[in-house]
């Protein structure tokens, strides 16, 4: 019922299980949370929270949650609890996957007219002629970017993703001493920031250590835009209205 009145959770939810891509992510989910409860003690323990990833790594800032003391009762509620929350991160993250390969809700359906050409006069044909556009390869990378940046869910997360980078490169560059202020834009761009990681820099190997949290922040911050395009894509299909069955 719940499903069937809000017409975007019931989208979100076919998203996120009727295709080949959502359920294979799912299935991968599942077996590392075997993993995780059969070599607790491996490497591998962790990969429930970095498949879930940027949604997951919230539960630090949260007051409840594994760890949480004050009894048998306190400490079922707050494993219930990130269960709970890692259960809808990885909803979320199925949706946005099950976006990339979901068909068009407005697509053209079977007996669907199509629109008819409109002719235009002469002098709309010469300043077409005119206002060319610049180069194929500009208007795919610009129609490629726009997810990230038409839509109120991917700027909010792209505006959360500048903080974190602002905030780190004022405590690499002005604060005595940054900490760990690293962790906050790896977080927030997980889990393609952790995987950058691994890449090896020029900057490791050189005496040019003060390059190092610059290309730190240009990784990351490709990192966040490829999430805000994941998030922004999973929008629109969210906003498509739904084909309406002909009669």
């Amino acid at each position: 019922m719940l499903c069937a009145s809000h017409p975007r959770l019931r989208r979100l939810l076919a998203l996120a299980t009727d295709n080949w891509l959502a359920r294979g992510y799912l299935a991968v989910l599942a077996a590392s949370v075997a993993v995780m409860f059969l070599f607790p003690e491996s490497g591998f323990a962790l990969s429930p929270l970095m498949l879930t990833a940027p949604l997951s790594f919230l539960g630090v800032v949260l007051p409840f949650g594994p760890g949480t003391e004050g009894g048998g009762a306190v400490e079922v509620l707050a494993i219930g609890f990130w269960a709970v929350w890692v259960l809808l991160c990885a909803f979320v993250n199925a949706a946005v996957l099950g976006a990339l390969v979901a068909r068009s809700a407005t697509a053209a359906s079977p007996g669907a007219r199509e629109p008819r050409p409109r002719v235009s006069d002469p002098s709309e044909q010469e300043g077409t002629a005119m206002a060319l556009p610049a180069s194929p390869r500009r208007q795919r990378a610009r129609a490629l970017l726009a997810p990230a940046v038409d839509n109120w869910l991917a700027r909010g997360y792209l505006a959360v993703v500048a903080a974190s980078l602002g905030f780190f490169l004022c405590a690499v560059y002005v604060l005595p001493d940054p900490g760990f202020a690293g962790i906050w834009p790896l977080m927030a761009t997980a889990p393609f920031s952790i995987l950058a990681l691994l890449v090896p820099t020029p900057a490791q190997y050189s005496s040019l250590t003060w390059l190092s949290p610059l290309i730190f922040s240009a990784g990351t911050a490709l990192c966040g835009l490829f999430n805000a395009v994941l998030l922004g894509r999973l929008a629109h299909r969210l906003r498509a209205p739904e084909p309406r069955p002909t009669t």
